[in-house]
């Protein structure tokens, strides 16, 4: 539920006690060895619901993608209706992952792409952040602003990966610049082929988990979605 800053906000609350601790043990965690900590952004205005079912569906293989490598830690960000944008605390199982995501229905409304960037960047500042995932086909916020948050998760080292589908042009453009400010990728897919989304999703926790190795280790075994992503990041 939205705060009257409109901030992000979080469904479940921990104590400040608790909070500290799970920061101080993130933040020593090495990206290389540890958990994995991914941010799984969705647009659930109502015509997301099909690919809201086709992202549920799936969203385990980001787990399975990662055991062998720490696993990985996924919070749930979305916003849908009248300036409704909600985070989840962070999982890390596709159980637990997939009961947030049954809970939740679209509904009509504009897309708050800014809002999600200025939470990956808060959560960012407080801990690392290995990746954000961000999937939906439209774009009606200012771009500048956009870019301007793009470029501020950038320097603080969280690659944005912008999963589209269909052809909007402004989401094209839009998507395209946000994954070239964080060095990150942008990718097109079809709900009518889930298993494009899956290599994606797969492909990115890999990344997030065990760094730019783990995504050329993929790469090599000949995954097309590893490829298309590894080609895309950091380029100028």
């Amino acid at each position: 539920m939205s705060d009257e800053q409109g901030k992000v906000t979080t469904p479940r609350r921990q104590s400040t006690g608790a909070v500290d601790a799970f920061l101080e043990k993130a933040q020593a965690l090495d990206p290389a060895h540890g958990c994995g900590r991914l941010i799984f952004a969705l647009d659930a205005t109502m015509s997301r619901q099909p690919t809201w079912d086709l992202a549920q569906s799936i969203q385990g293989e980001m787990f399975r993608a990662t055991a062998g490598q720490g696993g990985l830690e996924v919070q749930l960000v979305y916003f849908r209706g009248f300036d409704e944008c909600r985070a989840s605390r962070f999982v890390n199982g596709g159980e637990g992952l997939a009961r947030l995501m049954a809970g939740i229905s679209c509904q009509g409304g504009k897309t708050q792409i800014g809002r999600v960037l200025n939470h990956a960047r808060d959560e960012a500042r407080a801990a690392p952040v290995g990746a954000l995932v961000y999937i939906g086909d439209a774009m009606e916020e200012n771009v500048d602003s956009l870019a301007s948050t793009a470029g501020e998760l950038g320097l603080l080292g969280v690659k944005s990966f912008l999963f589209q589908e269909g052809a909007d042009p402004a989401a094209t453009a839009a998507f395209r610049e946000v994954a070239r400010l964080t060095g990150g990728a942008h990718a097109v897919f079809d709900a009518s082929a889930p298993h494009r989304l899956k290599e994606l999703l797969s492909a990115v926790a890999a990344y997030a988990a065990g760094g730019l190795s783990a995504l050329e280790k993929r790469a090599k075994s000949g995954e097309d979605a590893a490829r298309l992503l590894l080609a895309q990041i950091g380029a100028p």
